[in-house]
Parts: C-alpha cells; structure tokens; sequence
C-alpha cells in the first residue's frame, strides 16, 4: 500500500490475541509469593541449624522464585469498556487486545501508545481536545491504553478563501473514533496530530472549492452559508480517506463558524444590504402595478368615473409615487380641471 506521497507503506495486519484469564493466574502468582516465603523462611531456618547444603537450596530457590513472580507481574492488564491494548514483544508486533476484563499476558510484551510517547498540541478534556495547546488528559496519565470511544476534534478557526477569493473565518467540529488500534499505533507517528493536521488540510481544500455565498436568489449553485449540510458531507469524505491509513473512523463534520474575514466584512455587509434592498424594492414594485392595475379595472368595470388615456396616465403615475415612495404622500386637492 502507499500513500498518498508515493511513499510505501509497511502495514501490519491486526491479530487479535487471546490472553490468560488474569484472575487464575493472580491466585497462582499469590501461592508461588508464599511458596517462595516460605522456602526463604526455611533456608534461613536451615542455615541456622548448620544445615548449609538444604538451607542455602532453599533460600537460593526462594529469592530467585521471588524475583521471578515480580518479573510476572508486569502481564496483568486491566481492560475497560471501549478500550484497546497494542503489544510488542521485542520490537516486534505480538497483538492487540480489544475485549474488556482482566487479563494475563506475556510479561516482556509491552504495549504502546504512540499518543503517548511523542509530543502532542492538543487539549484533551472530556473526551475532546482543541489544537493549539499542549497539555496531558490526567485521565490518560501513565496509560497505554488506546481508547475507542467516540471523541471530538474542535478544530481552530482558520482563514482561507473561497472560489472568488475573498477571506473567510471558518471553523468546525469532526466526530471520530479509533476504528483499527494497530494501524493507529504503527501507521502514524500520533494518530490524534495526525487528525488535526489532515482536518486543517481537509478543511482548505473544501473550502476553496465554494464561494461563501451568491448574491442571486434564483442561483441553484452550493455555497458554504447555504449548503453547509452537503459541503460538511463533503468534508467528512475526504477527511476519511485521508485518515483510513491511521484506522480512523470519520462519523460526522459540522461546520461550527463561518464568517468573512475582518478586512471585506464591513463591505460584504454593505453589499449584502444592497442586494436586499434591491430585491426589497423588486417586490413593491410588483405589488404596485397589480395594485394600480386593479383600481383602473374596477373603476373601469363599476363606470365609477370614465377615464381616457391621458387621466389613466396621471392617475397612475400618482398611484405609483404613492405606493412605492419611502415616506407617507402628501395630499393636494386639485379644484379645477386637468385640462
């Protein structure tokens, strides 16, 4: 497999291992400690009796059962609900361990955490965490455990352009979780940067491809104000295949804050006013003239009053200045005649 660098990629294949039940082999850890006791306690006994060649046996056998079960306490492990243990076994890859419970392993296979092991700019609390900081979860403190629940990578808000070019704020929320441990162990450096990086990546080039919004009302084009759903779809596609090699699993991206930048704000507000202005005065407009039309067809209709052509032009033109004027009109009684 290679990414998307063209670079190869050694992928190691997920063997789910079954370990020892923990709890027999706590009871038979417990009696080899009193085993060995108890042989330390009767060598000392022996050799104080001048009984050298059984009392030195004993407690020989003894110390070095007893250094032997303290080595085998580091292959108990304790799994929660939604956690995973990645093992290696002299550098190599020994398996993983997903189901909970309390569980006896190999003790010189250790497990790792890569999250754990390198430097991370992240903030994690609650099972969420924000770029731009660097502090530890005090939950996950001294824990190699790799945990599977769904979390939430709050993304900063980051400047980028739209089709047009104008510089918009945009920020947004991914819902994730570790779908593979292994790949998430050895696949990446720290999956959780990872993530962090490809959503900012993820976030630009979908961005770039919408214009933030379209003046036109009858404009069947998407834009991220008005197709934020389908754009955020769009959005968690790509961020899935970029982080499929890491064993992520992308369940859903929302777009959190979208605005202009400060420096065009000011004149994409003006213009947006223009525009609902304009589309304002569009519909006044529309309703004065089936408005002015009705009148002369009912007087016309009714014989209220026989208009010819010039009083019909009059008549209208007054109508219109009184329905689509911005202040109340001002009424004259003419006494005489129009002609």
């Amino acid at each position: 497999m290679e990414n998307e660098n063209g670079q190869r990629l050694n992928n190691v294949e997920e063997k789910e291992i079954k370990p020892f039940s923990g709890g027999i082999m706590l009871l038979l850890v417990l009696i080899g400690f009193g085993v060995s006791i108890w042989g330390i306690i009767a060598g000392s006994i022996n050799l104080s009796k001048m009984n050298y060649n059984l009392g030195a046996f004993l407690l020989v056998a003894g110390i070095v059962f007893f250094v032997v079960l303290c080595v085998l306490l580091s292959g108990f492990h304790i799994l929660n609900p939604n956690e995973a243990i990645v093992m290696t076994l002299f550098g190599k890859y020994y398996g993983t361990i997903k189901k909970e419970g309390f569980y006896y392993t190999n003790p010189f296979a250790g497990a790792i955490h890569p999250a754990r092991t390198s430097p991370v700019n992240t903030n994690i609390n609650m099972g969420t965490y924000t770029t731009g900081t660097t502090t530890t979860n005090p939950a996950s403190q001294g824990s190699k455990k790799i945990s599977t629940k769904t979390l939430t990578l709050s993304n900063e808000k980051q400047k980028v352009n739209d089709v047009l070019g104008n510089p918009i704020i945009i920020g947004a929320v991914v819902i994730w979780r570790v779908a593979d441990p292994t790949k998430a162990v050895f696949n990446v450096d720290n999956y959780k940067t990872y993530l962090s990086i490809q959503c900012d990546s993820t976030i630009r080039n979908v961005a770039r491809l919408y214009p933030y919004d379209t003046m036109e009302n009858d404009a069947d084009e998407k834009t991220l104000r008005g197709s934020s759903q389908e754009i955020a779809e769009s959005m968690r596609i790509e961020l899935q295949q970029r982080v499929s090699e890491a064993g992520l699993e992308i369940k859903e991206v929302r777009i959190t804050h979208l605005s202009y930048a400060e420096e065009i704000a000011a004149a994409m507000l003006q213009r947006q006013q223009a525009v609902a202005v304009i589309a304002a005065r569009q519909k006044i407009v529309e309703g004065a003239v089936s408005m002015v039309k009705m009148a002369i067809d009912q007087l016309g209709q009714e014989e209220i009053v026989v208009l010819d052509d010039e009083r019909k032009a009059a008549m209208v033109s007054n109508l219109l200045v009184v329905l689509c004027g911005n202040k109340d009109a001002q009424p004259i009684v003419n006494s005489g005649s129009l002609y």
